[in-house]
């Protein structure tokens, strides 16, 4: 009984321990990152930055990619400062689509580490737990509704990205669709910000900082609030037609 004891344990520590090396690394990256990935560090080294992508295009755009994925992978800090600098070294067009690839890899990523950690373990219990719970029915209008409430997650600007890529795999939501709704339900604030950034060399030679609350400016909210009511159509239709059937 103790020898199973012990690799129920040994089970259990591999699973969470993906989770356990992103807490690490997440406050880690707080206290020794934050003062690194920042705009002054962007406007202090952007003839560095320039150069080194005018040397060698694409090994500059797969470096950005895999230092965005593990950005976004780990919960570090600057994921908003890795966008100006797409959009500040590769324009409007590669800095945006590059950003949403490697957005989506490392939202995967930790997302699947999650899953395999405790998402599975807690959605368990969830799904064994009364279904009079909060938590369950939660649950139960997710799943009825998993694209619509995923693709609402990405676009509120309110939301934390790393919120947005934690708890569907705690509520159980399903590989595909978390892939495909932050695939495209990201690309409008990033397009947003990846254009700021495309423009950064003016801001740098007027001696300014940029406006990143520019997506909370009517004229971009204002679509995205679009986008959101359109996301949130479906659950507001099977809800009128629930009501309908009682």
């Amino acid at each position: 009984m103790l020898a199973d004891m012990n690799q129920r344990n040994q089970v259990n520590l591999k699973r969470v321990l993906p989770l356990i090396v992103i807490a690490i690394a997440a406050v880690a990256g707080f206290i020794f990152l934050k003062d690194y990935l920042s705009f002054q560090t962007l406007a202090d080294n952007r003839e560095t930055l320039l150069a080194w992508r005018d040397s060698n295009f694409v090994f500059a755009a797969l470096a950005y990619m895999l230092i965005y994925i593990i950005v976004v992978a780990f919960s570090l800090p600057g994921a908003t400062v890795m966008t100006l600098t797409g959009g500040f070294l590769f324009g409007l067009a590669f800095g945006s689509a590059m950003t949403v690839v490697a957005a989506t890899t490392g939202a995967t990523a930790i997302f699947l580490a999650a899953k395999t950690g405790l998402g599975d373990m807690l959605h368990g219990k969830l799904q064994s737990s009364g279904s009079s719970g909060v938590l369950k029915k939660l649950e139960q209008g997710l799943h009825e509704n998993e694209i619509s409430y995923l693709f609402l997650m990405r676009l509120v600007p309110a939301l934390p990205f790393f919120v947005a890529n934690l708890a569907p795999a705690f509520m159980g939501v399903k590989l595909r669709n978390f892939v495909i709704t932050t695939f495209f339900g990201i690309i409008p604030g990033t397009v947003v910000y990846t254009w700021v950034g495309s423009g950064l060399g003016e801001v740098f030679a007027a001696g300014e900082t940029p406006n990143l609350g520019i997506i909370f400016e009517p004229h971009i909210l204002g679509p995205l609030l679009g986008l959101s009511a359109l996301s949130a159509l479906p659950i507001v239709i099977k809800k009128f037609r629930k009501k309908e059937a009682l």
